[in-house]
């Protein structure tokens, strides 16, 4: 089986494995994900280097050390000016504060709890989890990750995942 070469724009879902992992994972299961290995994703941005969400916030970081790689490499075409814009959106989040409420707002969302302001909450570009980065990144992109009309940024790892592990 040969090494997938990632290109610039492309994103990644991996398993983290540890505490992180675990409370990723149950924040998927409150959104009706189901049972999943990823518990993250990131975008590479090319030179062996990433753009990811953390929860020390995003940050631009070498590639290596995850586990369980799906690439979305040869599942999303993309022209050229689409990676460039992409990995230029994912630059522009660096520094973004990450945000366990996410998972929380994005339960409440799935389970129809009345909460005002909820969808401006989930959509604010003041905080995000890793999947938001890379769904964001691709919408500033002009890229539609999902046809189903969901809010910008209500995703997770797993969902990502779901549109390559097929």
């Amino acid at each position: 089986m040969s090494e997938i070469k990632p290109s610039p724009g492309d994103y990644c879902c991996v398993t983290t494995g540890g505490e992180a992992g675990r409370l990723v994972s149950l924040g998927e299961r409150l959104n009706g994900d189901s049972f999943t290995r990823y518990d993250h994703t990131f975008i590479y941005v090319g030179d062996g280097r990433i753009v990811e969400a953390q929860p020390g916030g995003a940050r631009e970081a070498p590639l290596g050390g995850y586990r369980d790689a799906l690439w979305s490499t040869g599942h999303i075409p993309l022209t050229g000016e689409q990676r460039t814009d992409i990995v230029h959106a994912a630059r522009g989040y660096i520094g973004v504060p990450y945000s366990w409420a996410d998972y929380f707002a994005l339960a409440a969302h799935r389970l129809r709890i009345p909460a005002p302001g909820l969808r401006r909450y989930i959509a604010a570009t003041g905080h995000m989890i890793c999947s938001q980065l890379v769904d964001r990144s691709f919408n500033d992109a002009a890229v539609h990750l999902f046809a189903d009309g969901r809010w910008t940024g209500y995703c997770t790892p797993a969902a990502l995942a779901g549109l390559l592990d097929n």
